[in-house]
This record gives C-alpha cells, sequence and structure tokens, in this order.
C-alpha cells in the first residue's frame, strides 16, 4: 500500500505464525506473518507495518545464515543471522558425543564459530568431561568450563557482543546458565511464551534475549534436543564443514571419491596415519547419506 510505514526490527520470539519483534526505537510489538511463504527465525531482522492489534511483518531483511536442525521429513528453525554457536554439555547426564560434532559442522557450514561449553563444572566428574572434550579442541573448537550456579564471568566475556544461539540436550543447564548471563529473563521468557501461545501452557520454540550492557550482542536459548539433523546441507558442504577432512579433499585418486574403500583415497590414508579419528569419517558417511536420501529418495 502506498504511503505505509514500516518499521525494522529483530524477531525475539516465535510460536507458529505469531512472533515477537523488538522495533529498533525499543517498542516491542507482537506481530503475524503477511503471506504464507516466508521462513522467519529468532534473530531475522524484518520490516513491520502497522496493523490493528499490533504488527504485521512485511518483509524479511536478508540474513547472513540461518541455523537449523532437518532430516528427511521435517526441519525446526534454530535462530538466524548467528556469530557463536554455543553447544552445552554437563557431566551428570548421558552425553550424546555425536551431537557435538554435528553442532560443530552445523556452525562450520553457516560461517560461524564453535564453543563448547562444558556446565556444572562443580559436579565431581566436571574434570573428566573436560579430558574427554580435548579431541574437540584438537579440531580448533573452543572448550571452555563454567558453572551456571558459580562464576560465568569467562562465558559472559565470550559472548559478549556475538549473536549466538545455545543447543544442547534436556538437562544440561542452558536455560540456568541464560538466567545466570541475563538475570530475570525466564520471567520474560513465560510472558513472551504465554502471549504468543494465546494463554496456553506452550513454550516458544526460541527465545531472543540482549544480554546486560550488551549494545551490540544477544543470545538465543532453543529447546533440549535428542538429535540435530543436517539433512539440508549437501554433501559437498558437509564435507567442507568436517574442518578434519578439508584438507584433503580434492587429494583423492579418483575426483568422486566417496572416502570409504577406493584406492588412493586421501581422507583414508589420513585415518591410517592417525591425522583424522575413525569415527569422525563414519559420522561423514552418515551425514552424506542422509543428504543424499532427501535429495533422491529412491537411494
Amino acid at each position: 500500500m502506498p504511503g505505509r510505514t514500516l518499521a525494522e526490527g529483530t524477531v525475539v520470539a516465535a510460536h507458529r505464525r505469531h512472533y515477537t519483534v523488538a522495533l529498533d526505537d525499543g517498542e516491542t510489538i507482537d506481530c503475524v506473518l503477511k503471506g504464507r511463504r516466508a521462513v522467519i527465525a529468532c534473530g531475522d531482522r524484518v520490516n513491520v507495518a502497522r496493523v490493528a492489534g499490533g504488527g504485521a511483518i512485511d518483509t524479511v531483511l536478508p540474513r547472513t545464515n540461518l541455523i537449523y536442525r532437518s532430516d528427511a521429513f521435517k526441519q525446526k528453525l534454530i535462530a538466524a543471522n548467528v556469530t557463536l554457536v554455543v553447544g552445552v554439555i554437563a557431566p551428570d547426564l548421558p552425553a550424546d558425543f555425536e551431537l557435538i560434532d554435528r553442532w560443530g559442522i552445523a556452525a562450520v557450514a553457516e560461517g560461524c564459530a564453535f564453543l563448547i561449553v562444558a556446565n556444572k563444572a562443580d559436579l565431581p566428574d566436571s574434570t573428566r568431561l573436560v579430558e574427554r572434550l580435548r579431541q574437540w579442541n584438537t579440531l580448533g573448537y573452543e572448550v571452555l568450563s563454567t558453572s551456571a550456579r558459580g562464576d560465568v564471568s569467562a562465558l559472559a566475556a565470550r559472548v559478549r557482543g556475538e549473536h549466538s544461539v545455545l543447543v544442547g540436550q534436556s538437562g544440561m543447564g542452558k536455560s540456568t546458565l541464560l538466567n545466570a548471563l541475563a538475570p530475570g529473563v525466564g520471567a520474560r521468557t513465560a510472558e513472551i511464551s504465554a502471549a504468543l501461545a494465546s494463554g496456553r501452557h506452550t513454550t516458544t520454540e526460541t527465545t531472543l534475549h540482549r544480554l546486560p550492557g550488551d549494545d551490540a550482542g544477544w543470545i538465543v536459548d532453543s529447546p533440549g534436543m535428542k538429535a540435530f539433523g543436517l539433512a539440508h546441507l549437501s554433501p559437498r558442504v558437509i564435507e567442507e564443514a568436517f574442518v578434519d577432512v578439508r584438507p584433503f579433499l580434492g587429494r583423492c585418486r579418483f575426483r568422486d571419491c566417496r572416502h570409504d574403500r577406493e584406492p588412493g583415497c586421501a581422507v583414508q590414508a589420513a585415518v591410517e596415519r592417525g591425522e583424522i579419528v575413525p569415527h569422525r569419517v563414519e559420522l561423514l558417511h552418515e551425514m552424506v547419506a542422509e543428504s543424499e536420501l532427501v535429495r533422491d529418495p529412491s537411494r
């Protein structure tokens, strides 16, 4: 409509087709989405038009990236315009260490830094956990030990100025960490959730929070997850996102090498020399198969 006024802002919460947008002028407004084609996540920059009862998202502005998980059947958006993926793990619950690999691959594929947070450093087995995480240190990923119920200053300093997203299994302490970094966000999360769900006791998929004293940065808390599929990534992108495999790509005898049993495979030779751990190549094969299945269900 000619002459209409649009306000720019950041999506801070989402529930189905209802969103909360923090406008750049400081106002927070509940919005619906105009049309049905746009895909919107926390962290998206949007243009909002005023309508009766709130706002309508008119345009999703260009984004730098989109972090989400997917398999052959569905996808779950997590956050847009992210600079840092923070994977949270703790010693008091059984951990799926493959998830750490997948979080790191997702981060690298989308041009983000990846930080592993070993939470609950006050527990007896925390030292053993940090030792086990050293294998990801050797890949160039950061590992930080902290306690959500203790001193989180090191983590606060690391996420300052970043557009971060917390990922992890349920029970690892993501929400407690978030409340330590930004006291009082739990009440705000409940308030947004109730508003978007029209009074039903349904939590939002993800929620974005500004951190105290940090004008540039924000952090997104995502629901606990048991799986982190990346079937939307192409096989080539997946290969490139394995930071330990990347140096050997293009050095195999055959251009279409699948890094399995082919003669002259540079990747398998690196495994034999101990430069790549075997389970990483096994995961590469698994993830490429997931990607190929989405692109060709007849496989």
